[in-house]
């Protein structure tokens, strides 16, 4: 991406502009055959995202959701299917603008909970960080292992969630301990990558400013709300954050059937946007 040059006047009421670039475009995977992802992508260590139609194909996407094309609005929970295995336990995280807390309940408590939303946001809801592994088998036949993870590197599944929620949703700056394959099944999602040196820093930063000591491979409650969220936030995805690190940045925006692969130690944060229910599914794999 070409750096855009801003001309500085010497007159006392102007100063010389930055010349901050945006983030650049993560690449695109030219098909989704092994080999190709096991040479550009995880060899490599190198983002990539796989276009929509490449997990266009995983049940999920059609059993999980009403989807609404042409109509303006975002895709719905399928609560006559969802709702056979509404007595499943599953993680959840409610929050406003105030408070965050976590606790489990019956994915029927989640339903009940995501339709109220609609009419009634006083708080977001949000299931995240769900083991498939947890699931029942239904729910498991949906989501089933892509060949990406089985077959490009050793085979060994590391763990896997699923995020369901309406946007906005947001996941703060953190790195995973293993390479992940991150794959949209309903709404839209933005994907802020680093570098890892970069994220460090970025991190670091926030940390020594804060006063913080939060994990880098957590999703931590202090993360989640307070001034160590709007710290991170701020240097992630705001105009305020220090130009060098920021313009290292590496951004994708994914919708239904589409993946993106982060390479081990590229941190990242996650943003669900537009509207409806936003749902994804993710790999960790060696």
């Amino acid at each position: 991406m070409l750096l855009r040059r801003a001309v500085g006047v010497h007159t006392p009421q102007c100063r010389r502009l930055s010349t901050a670039r945006g983030p650049r475009s993560v690449p695109v995977l030219p098909n989704a055959n092994i080999d190709t992802f096991r040479q550009q992508a995880l060899d490599r260590a190198t983002p990539v995202q796989l276009l929509p139609n490449t997990f266009a194909h995983l049940p999920a996407i059609q059993h999980w959701f009403v989807h609404q094309p042409g109509t303006g609005t975002g895709a719905l929970l399928n609560h006559a299917y969802l709702s056979r295995y509404g007595s499943t336990i599953v993680p959840l995280e409610f929050s406003n603008d105030a408070n965050f807390s976590r606790m489990h309940h019956s994915l029927s408590f989640f339903l009940d909970a995501a339709s109220s939303a609609l009419t009634k946001p006083t708080a977001r809801v949000y299931l995240a960080q769900a083991p498939i592994a947890d699931l029942p088998q239904g729910l498991k036949d949906d989501v089933p292992t892509p060949d990406l993870v089985l077959k490009a590197g050793k085979g060994d599944v590391y763990d896997s969630s699923i995020w369901l929620g309406e946007a906005p949703t947001y996941t703060p700056l953190h790195r995973d301990p293993n390479p992940n394959l991150f794959v949209q099944l309903a709404g839209r999602k933005v994907v802020r990558l680093f570098p890892p040196h970069a994220g460090q820093a970025i991190f670091a930063k926030v940390q020594e400013q804060i006063g913080g000591s939060a994990s880098e491979t957590m999703r931590g409650e202090e993360m989640m709300q307070g001034v160590e969220k709007r710290a991170l936030e701020s240097e992630v995805w705001g105009d305020e954050g220090t130009s060098e690190l920021r313009d290292a940045a590496w951004q994708v925006e994914l919708s239904s059937g589409g993946g993106l692969f982060i390479p081990k130690g590229w941190w990242h944060s996650v943003k669900g946007v537009g509207d409806g229910m936003i749902g994804s599914v993710n790999w960790w794999f060696r």
